[in-house]
């Protein structure tokens, strides 16, 4: 599994233990969404109509260039710390990026709707959309709250440093793939 802009998110926030329920809520229940879509043959319209295809992929690239480069920021200002009093972002504010990074990614529509859509047709289409609904909350839970479990390394500013160079070169990769495949 490569980590993507939204679970980068959810691990970031979960680091941070700031609004990790209800973001991996709306993530689980977003990705959810998704594969219903999927299995229920979205995919195949994706593949049926390529403008719509091309508009996700040069949107897509352009959302994670620039997420990517403001991961690169991030990582050259630093000085990046878990603190235990230090303030949480608003409620509102992570809500709308972690909405922003589920549905403005491509990756997300090409894993999810058109990988496992195309994946689901060899399988009765219920219970394999109901095992990857399950299969979804239980990694994002995992992240949102096993991200607690690497805190204690988290507390050098190094290891964000790491880390957002880590997340910036991961999303212009992925542009990469989308602009040149």
């Amino acid at each position: 599994m490569a980590i993507g802009a939204q679970n980068a998110f959810v691990l970031r926030q979960g680091l941070r233990r700031e609004h990790v329920l209800p973001i991996v809520l709306t993530c689980a229940f977003s990705d959810a969404l998704l594969i219903v879509a999927g299995v229920a043959g979205f995919g195949a319209l994706i593949e049926s109509i390529p403008a719509l295809g091309q508009a996700m992929r040069w949107g897509g690239a352009a959302f994670l260039i620039v997420y990517g480069a403001r991961a690169f920021l991030s990582a050259w200002r630093g000085g990046e710390t878990l603190e235990a009093g230090k303030a949480a972002g608003s409620l509102r504010a992570a809500l709308l990026t972690c909405l922003a990074l589920t549905w403005l990614n491509p990756h997300v529509y090409l894993d999810t709707v058109v990988l496992l859509g195309s994946v689901s047709a060899q399988y009765v289409a219920l219970p394999f959309g109901v095992g990857a609904v399950i299969a979804s909350f239980t990694f994002f839970t995992a992240l949102g709250y096993g991200a607690r479990l690497l805190a204690p390394v988290f507390v050098r500013p190094m290891s964000w440093r790491v880390l957002d160079v880590l997340v910036g070169l991961i999303m212009w990769v992925i542009a990469a793939t989308l602009l040149l495949g």
